[in-house]
């Protein structure tokens, strides 16, 4: 793949077209021209009240383009917002940010939080204060936003009160850039999977499980030597993960196992 390198400023959604081109799955062309008529369309809905308008774009996002979400949820396709609004099915993220996009256009606010496992839509008109699920277009009380984290984090999960910060562009980019990477992972395609992990540690430099997670990637494409190198730098600055024995198990093992060339 060519190097690609992330822009600290970014776009929405040209940025998000631009990364899935690059990793060699939606067209940014037809990408654009898919939004372009959706966002083009848009402003008829357009009705003085902010509440109405709100539940005006939810009805015609939902019901008459029909968006909703896609049945193979942990796919590449789901993950990747060019695919998300050519085929008007997308995961959590994609839906979000497509509908967070088009709020824009209509001059409303609607804030992506990052759940863990799942991205959900914050609306604040006047003093009130609205959850939307972008599956469904269905309002969630602070409850079901618990019971969302507990589902992920498991039953003893506590809600945390930075679940409730609006994510910045560049982290609902990254989160895109995750799940894109965990699709690519489900169907063994190994080399977008790594060059996932290569864009997200330009940004995430100091996270050390993209170096474990890559190092993984890079064994399945038998580059040993990068994998090593990976693991040896989990181990070297994260002496006290409690997984850290268990790398380094896999690090001797890796030393033992012949390099393999592409």
């Amino acid at each position: 793949m060519t190097t690609f390198t992330l822009k600290e400023t970014i776009q929405l959604p040209e940025s998000a077209f631009e990364i899935t081109e690059h990793l060699g799955f939606s067209k940014v062309e037809s990408a654009k021209w898919a939004w372009l008529e959706i966002a083009g369309s848009v402003l008829s809905h357009y009705v003085v009240d902010r509440h109405a308008r709100l539940d005006g774009l939810l009805r015609w996002f939902y019901q008459d383009l029909g968006f909703c979400a896609r049945e193979s949820y942990f796919s590449v396709e789901a993950a990747d917002l060019g695919s998300c609004i050519i085929s008007r099915q997308g995961n959590s993220t994609t839906l979000a940010t497509v509908l967070m996009l088009l709020a824009k256009q209509l001059d409303l606010n609607l804030e992506p939080l990052l759940l863990p496992g799942t991205t959900v839509l914050c609306s604040r008109i006047d003093d009130e204060v609205r959850y939307i699920d972008p599956l469904t277009g269905d309002s969630l009380t602070r409850h079901q936003l618990h019971a969302l984290v507990r589902g992920e984090m498991g039953n003893g999960a506590p809600f945390k009160p930075n679940y409730l910060k609006p994510a910045s562009l560049k982290r609902l980019i990254s989160r895109m850039i995750h799940e894109l990477k965990a699709g690519s992972i489900v169907t063994h395609k190994f080399e977008p999977a790594m060059e996932c992990c290569n864009l997200l540690l330009q940004w995430h430099e100091d996270d050390l499980n993209l170096n474990r997670e890559r190092a993984f990637i890079a064994q399945q494409l038998g580059c040993i030597s990068v994998a090593a190198a990976d693991l040896k730098h989990f181990v070297d600055n994260s002496p006290h993960d409690p997984v850290i024995e268990l790398v380094k198990m896999q690090l001797k093992e890796l030393k033992e196992e012949q390099e393999i060339y592409h």
